[in-house]
């Protein structure tokens, strides 16, 4: 079986890539607002509903809401650019771990992964 990307495959990879990054970009820009004492300078917006005691609820419902789906999407963005920088500095599909490529498949399935499934199953095993 053949091991390496072509370069169609790799683009249309690096297209959806680029498509997500925008995407979730958007959403971030939705849930977050400037926070200097954020280390991504950015933090979960809180939502003003009202003074009401059930408005108050929803309200802090709302920002527990937000500020895990801010975690989730940084980290997924974060996964992004790395990606995409592996694709510039030419080590997109190699394992970092062992130097070996990494599945043409694996990398259809999961755009964003940096190591062949032998190492990741060996590091998800002594977690």
């Amino acid at each position: 079986m053949e091991n390496t990307l072509d370069k169609k495959v790799l683009n249309t990879i690096k297209k959806e890539l680029i498509s997500r990054r925008e995407q979730i970009v958007e959403s971030l820009e939705d849930i977050s607002q400037a926070d200097e004492h954020e280390a991504d300078n950015l933090g979960s917006k809180f939502p003003e509903y009202g003074d009401k005691p059930d408005e108050n609820a929803q309200e802090i419902s709302d920002y527990s809401t937000n500020s895990a789906a801010e975690k989730v999407l940084e980290k997924t963005l974060e996964d992004i650019d790395g990606a995409l920088k592996r694709m510039d500095d030419g080590s997109y599909g190699i394992c970092k771990y062992c130097g070996q490529a990494i599945n043409p498949k694996r990398l259809q399935a999961r755009p964003v992964a940096s190591a062949c499934i032998a190492c990741k199953n060996k590091l998800q095993n002594n977690a």
